[in-house]
C-alpha cells in the first residue's frame, strides 16, 4: 500500500506528522498531489481543541496542486493539470445548495440540514496538510489554476480570500460606504481589500500590530488605528461625525471586537461577522438600541465550488488585488510542527504559511 506523510489531529494541543495511504480515487474523486498548503486559524482552534474533529484526522483546508489521478465519471479536467479546490466542497445535492448556501451543503439531501456541512476538509475528511489530498465531487469543486500565476499569488483563493471577500459581500457594501474593519490578520486584511472592490470609499482598518495596519493600507485602508492608541469607538464616531460607519466587519471572533463593531454601527448598519467565536457571544442593550435599530447581523462560511474560486482567480490574475504580502514565512511539510508552533502563538510576525511538501 502505498504511504504518505500527513498532519494529523492526536488529541487537544498536538498535531503530529504521520504516515497515512494515500487515498483511493472515487469515480467521482480527484487525487491532487499538493505544491502548496498553509495553516489557518481555524487549524489552531482544532489544535486547541476549542473545535472538535475526529482523532487521525488529516487537518488543512486551503490546497493548491496538481491532478494526480481522475476519477472515471470527471470530465472537462487532465492529470498534470494544475489546480486549486475551496476548502468548501459542496456537491450542490442538498437542500442548502439548492437554496443558494452552498458553504451549508451538508452532505446528502437525505441525511438533513447540518450546519457548516460544506467545510469537509480537515473537518469531516481527510485534509490538505499532506502529501496528496482526495477532492470529493471534483467536477464541482475543481478550478484550473493560470500558468502566470504562483502557488503563494492562489494560497489564498481556497479560505481566506474568499472568506475575506464574503465578509465584504455580506455587509452589502455601497459605491461611497465608510466601513470599518476590525483586526487585521489574513481575513480581516483580505475583506479590507473587498471593500475597496466593492466601493466603499473610506475604510478604517483596526489592529494592535502596527506591520498589519501597514499591510492595511496597501490592501486599501484609507485609515488605520492601534487599539493601543486611540479608543477605536471614540475615533470611529469622531471620523464619521458621529453618525457612525455603515458596515462594520469583525474578522476576529472576540466579545470585545464584536461589541465594539456594534457601537460604531449606524441605525440600519450592517455588522458582518466572520470571526470564528469560543464561547457565548453578549449583545449590549445599549449598542443594540434594545433591539430597535434595525441593525443587521450577518455571519459568513467561506463560499466554496468551481465558479468561486474562478472569479477569485481571475481577481489576483486581473492585478487588482496582490495577496503575495500575506505569505510571510515557508516551511517543508516535514517541519510542519515547528509551522504550527509559529501560527499558533502568532511570533516574528507571521501572517500566513506556505507549507510545501
Amino acid at each position: 500500500m502505498a504511504m504518505m506523510k500527513a498532519a494529523v489531529f492526536v488529541a487537544p494541543g498536538r498535531i503530529e506528522l504521520q504516515d497515512k495511504p494515500i487515498p483511493e480515487v472515487g469515480p467521482d474523486d480527484a487525487l491532487l498531489r499538493i505544491t502548496t498548503t498553509t495553516i489557518c486559524g481555524t487549524d489552531v482552534h482544532i489544535l486547541k481543541g476549542e473545535y472538535p474533529v475526529a482523532r487521525g484526522l488529516t487537518i488543512g483546508h486551503e490546497p493548491v496542486g496538481i491532478i494526480e489521478k481522475l476519477g472515471r465519471n470527471v470530465r472537462g479536467y487532465q492529470e498534470g493539470q494544475r489546480v486549486i479546490a475551496g476548502a468548501i466542497c459542496p456537491n450542490f445535492s442538498s437542500y442548502a445548495s439548492q437554496d443558494g448556501l452552498s458553504s451549508q451543503d451538508g452532505g446528502c439531501s437525505c441525511h438533513g440540514y447540518k450546519p457548516m456541512g460544506g467545510w469537509r476538509f480537515g473537518n469531516s475528511i481527510d485534509g490538505t496538510q499532506a502529501e496528496y489530498v482526495l477532492v470529493p465531487d471534483a467536477q464541482a469543486n475543481l478550478a484550473p489554476v493560470p500558468e502566470a500565476l504562483s502557488d503563494e499569488q492562489v494560497l489564498m483563493c481556497p479560505d481566506i480570500m474568499s472568506t475575506g471577500f464574503a465578509g465584504a459581500e455580506a455587509a452589502r457594501i455601497k459605491i461611497g460606504d465608510v466601513v470599518v474593519i476590525f483586526a487585521q490578520g489574513p481575513i480581516g486584511l483580505c475583506a479590507t481589500a473587498g471593500a475597496k472592490l466593492r466601493g466603499a470609499s473610506t475604510i478604517i482598518a483596526v489592529d494592535g500590530v502596527d506591520s498589519r495596519l501597514a499591510i492595511a493600507r496597501q490592501m486599501g485602508a484609507d485609515v488605520t488605528l492601534n487599539f493601543r492608541n486611540v479608543d477605536v469607538v471614540e475615533e470611529v464616531l469622531r471620523l464619521t461625525g458621529g453618525r457612525g460607519v455603515d458596515a462594520a466587519i469583525e474578522a476576529l471572533g472576540l466579545q470585545s471586537t464584536f461589541e465594539s463593531a456594534l457601537r460604531v454601527l449606524k441605525p440600519g448598519g450592517t455588522l458582518s461577522s466572520l470571526g470564528v467565536y469560543s464561547s457565548d457571544l453578549v449583545i449590549p442593550l445599549g449598542a443594540f438600541h434594545a433591539g430597535l435599530g434595525d441593525h443587521k447581523i450577518v455571519t459568513s462560511l467561506c463560499p466554496g465550488g468551481k465558479e468561486r474560486m474562478r472569479r477569485l482567480l481571475n481577481v489576483v490574475a486581473s492585478g487588482r488585488v496582490d495577496l503575495g504580502p500575506l505569505v510571510t514565512h515557508h516551511y517543508a511539510l516535514d517541519d510542519i510542527e515547528a509551522a504550527y508552533e509559529l501560527f499558533a502563538n502568532q511570533r516574528d510576525g507571521v501572517l500566513k504559511i506556505a507549507i510545501k511538501p
